[in-house]
């Protein structure tokens, strides 16, 4: 298949070219740069072999996104280009809204006229909110989350749900993620963020390469065993295998389907750097900071329906995802 993939010099965007090339895809790809680098697209060629088509545009670029569709004859698309902090989109809810939901428009837009009718879409496990209780199930309701950003991905979910509602020969797989973090293993892809990064491990990483004094954790007064959050972490290399599995899915079948991406465990922020430590023996040096806005004391997933329904469950331990991690980042 020709498969577009926006965003896809990103961080889980370039994991997942680099998957669909290796399983005989077309990929092409097309990313603004506001978050990720040119040179990804030389080091998915240098993994695979295969260079992908690179379109340096935005996706709310209407003119730009026709002529990419009129290039080529996409069969489906896979949709990670979005701004992504939850801290961020409390801060500037409007460029979250603005950026997040045009792109979404947009790309469904072009779609339609191009005759598209395949919509793999990064969704999030924020859609679940701060009501319903973990481990999180897809049949929960979703219509309510805890910051502007998680706020984008409730409404495009259904955005999407209600376009799939009119247009009953169009698939569209929903994918709610977990907490990816991790590298792949050839050491030239992982979470590299523009400026300081707002995820937890590319931060640890580059704690642990000398490139920041120490590390924040927001908040140690949460209602979990060691005060810290809990989140469900999966390698991003199982988190890319788990598009190509919802691709597959997709290839013939209509309706829409909402599946978890995560391991079903909870690993405490603590935990986490402790696992860092021990996988690498590297001591990182942390304060304790204030809770960061929107964040949630603890989730994590139900993973069964990704299991029957796309074949796909994690492989990867905590301490793989810690290893590679730092593989990464110590020459990032």
């Amino acid at each position: 298949m020709n498969v577009l993939v926006t965003g896809g010099a990103g961080y889980i965007g370039s994991h997942t070219a680099v998957e669909l090339i290796h399983a005989g895809h077309k990929v092409i790809v097309a990313d603004d740069l506001s978050n990720a680098k040119a040179e990804v697209i030389d080091r998915i060629e240098t993994i695979t072999g295969t260079r992908p088509a690179f379109y340096p545009i935005d996706c709310k670029d209407k003119a730009a996104l026709d002529a990419v569709f009129a290039e080529h004859k996409i069969d489906a698309v896979i949709h990670f280009a979005a701004f992504k902090a939850v801290g961020e989109s409390v801060q500037k809810p409007l460029a979250y809204y603005r950026n997040n939901l045009d792109s979404a428009l947009t790309l469904l837009e072009v779609m339609e006229k191009f005759g598209c009718r395949k919509f793999i879409f990064s969704s999030s496990a924020t859609v679940y909110g701060p009501d319903n209780p973990y481990p999180y199930k897809e049949e929960m309701p979703a219509v309510k989350s805890t910051s502007p950003y998680g706020q984008t991905k409730v409404m495009i979910e259904r955005i999407i749900a209600d376009y799939v509602a009119a247009n009953p020969d169009f698939c569209a797989v929903l994918l709610r993620y977990f907490n990816p973090i991790g590298a792949h293993e050839s050491g030239l892809l992982g979470d590299d963020p523009n400026g300081i990064p707002n995820n937890l491990m590319p931060y640890i990483g580059r704690v642990a390469a000398g490139k920041l004094e120490k590390l924040t954790i927001f908040g140690n007064d949460y209602p979990t065993p060691d005060g810290t959050c809990r989140r469900d972490y999966l390698h991003v290399v199982d988190l890319a295998v788990g598009h190509l599995k919802a691709l597959e899915f997709a290839k013939d079948k209509t309706g829409v389907e909402a599946v978890n991406l995560g391991t079903g465990n909870g690993v405490s922020v603590l935990e986490l750097v402790s696992a860092f430590q021990d996988a690498n023996n590297i001591k990182i040096p942390y304060v304790f900071g204030p809770r960061r806005d929107g964040d949630l004391p603890a989730f994590w997933a139900d993973a069964e329906k990704a299991k029957t329904l796309l074949g796909w469950e994690a492989q990867y331990s905590v301490e793989d995802m810690c290893r590679s991690a730092w593989n990464f980042a110590k020459n990032a």
